[in-house]
């Protein structure tokens, strides 16, 4: 057996997944920094513009009858803030120190609540402040206080996310990418056993096992479902080379029966019975032709191609036919009673050439063994009397049963007997001349219309074969 190759590092499942978890861990730790650096300077927007409403209103409140100390108190809460204080019409009234005897540095248009710088701001505020405009009414007059400070505070928080950004996220990212790195390996170390014991184990010895990790987990699973489909496949194979062994001993035994006699006759050519020559000839031939027939048939049955033809037809004509025919060809015994008892309008559906083989092989199967009598008994049961015979399909089964009243098949030996080249002791074997295949091509047929054979004890303590096949009335 060929050894495969290892993947590559890229084309590895450890690889592949560490990559996309990584890429998947950045992306979501970006994105979770951009979302922190929102939240935190709108944050610290909301402060600051809290912070210059507040000092507005300290203005405000500043007012003696409507006059402004010069220059404007510094904010309690900010000592960076500056204010002036505009009329109506944008001249200013006060301001703060560094703002006096400038002119407005920020307007807001009629309507509006929204600064905007004046080229007189040049040179005596940053252009990185935050200013809001709030107007009033101080003792009957309309002014619009104008506040701002420096963005400081929001500087750092933007260089505080760029350093986390270049310096967290990557040494996070290296962390992730080594742990996920070991976590995949160590998962996938049971994988890799897994593997190896796979590529040791070849055509000729299936016993060998994929070890089975100590886990409830997928892999556990993936190890108990390879080994018991290497248990199938040793199984399986065994069978086969037994099934080879068992039919080349079969055919062996005709082909030298025929060489035999031939070879006795050739050696005497004038006193050889040559017409009993040419009987024993065709008749070892024809067990050679049958035995053929039986193992093309049992080949079909394994590449699963004996799908019925879903057609109904009566059942009690064709087991009428099928005694009769053993009537003619094989009961020797004139005191051998054969009992039919089934309906007349009893039906069966499926392909009639193959279960009439079923009923041949069983009944004849019972005639060989029976003593007195063979009974052979059909009727409709529903689901529930079909007990463990599969899916239900509605609504019931028709159940067929041939009893002998011969010797009988152990119960140990029940299940074993629709086994290929399978024969019982000499009480059911009394040089009938069977390969051991008629049983097993029953069970193929019978499963291939989906339904099940087994055998009991009859009442007559011989054998009773059962057939149940579902009936999709």
């Amino acid at each position: 057996m060929a050894r495969s190759r290892p993947a590559g590092l890229l084309h590895s499942v450890r690889f592949r997944v560490t990559a996309f978890a990584a890429t998947v861990i950045a992306a979501t730790v970006a994105a979770g920094l951009v979302g922190l650096y929102e939240l935190q300077i709108n944050s610290v927007r909301r402060t600051i513009d809290s912070q210059l409403r507040t000092y507005a209103t300290q203005i405000e409140q500043s007012a003696v009858h409507g006059q402004w100390p010069r220059p404007l108190a510094r904010s309690r809460l900010d000592s960076n803030a500056e204010a002036q204080v505009l009329d109506a019409h944008g001249a200013v009234i006060s301001a703060t120190a560094s703002l006096l005897g400038a002119p407005a540095v920020y307007a807001v248009g009629a309507g509006s609540s929204l600064p905007v710088r004046q080229k007189a701001a040049t040179g005596r505020v940053p252009t990185d402040v935050r200013v809001i405009a709030v107007r009033a009414t101080v003792n009957g007059r309309q002014v619009v206080i104008i506040a701002g400070t420096g963005t400081g505070l929001l500087t750092t928080v933007n260089s505080e996310f760029l350093r986390y950004l270049l310096l967290a996220l990557p040494v996070i990212l290296i962390l992730a990418v080594l742990t996920i790195w070991l976590v995949v390996a160590r998962a996938l170390r049971p994988v890799e056993r897994i593997r190896r014991a796979v590529t040791d184990i070849t055509l000729s010895d299936l016993s060998r096992r994929v070890p089975e990790p100590n886990s409830a987990d997928e892999v556990g699973h993936l190890a108990a479902t390879m080994n018991s489909m290497l248990a199938r496949l040793d199984e399986s194979a065994h069978r086969q080379r037994r099934f080879v062994a068992d039919a080349s001993h079969e055919l062996r035994s005709p082909l030298a029966a025929i060489r035999t006699t031939l070879d006795v006759a050739i050696a005497h050519p004038g006193q050889a019975p040559w017409l009993q020559v040419a009987e024993r000839a065709s008749e070892q031939s024809a067990r050679l032709e049958a035995l053929i027939d039986q193992l093309l048939f049992l080949a079909k049955a394994d590449e699963h191609r004996l799908a019925p033809v879903s057609t109904r037809f009566a059942l009690k004509p064709v087991a009428e036919a099928v005694v009769k025919d053993l009537y003619n060809r094989d009961i020797e015994k004139g005191d051998l009673e054969i009992t039919i008892v089934m309906p007349d309008d009893l039906g069966v559906t499926g392909q009639e050439q193959h279960l009439r083989r079923v009923l041949s092989n069983v009944v004849g199967n019972a005639v060989h063994y029976a003593v007195h009598r063979v009974a052979v008994e059909a009727a409709y049961v529903s689901n529930s009397e079909a007990d463990g015979a599969g899916p239900d399909p509605a609504p019931g089964w028709v159940r067929i049963a041939v009893a002998d009243d011969g010797p009988g098949i152990p119960e140990a030996d029940q299940e074993r007997v629709f086994d290929r080249f399978v024969r019982l002791d000499a009480s059911r074997s009394r040089g009938t001349g069977s390969s051991g295949l008629g049983l097993a091509i029953t069970q193929e047929i019978v499963t291939a219309h989906g339904g099940r054979i087994y055998v009991r004890s009859s009442a007559w303590h011989g054998a009773e074969f059962v057939i149940e096949l579902p009936d999709p009335r």
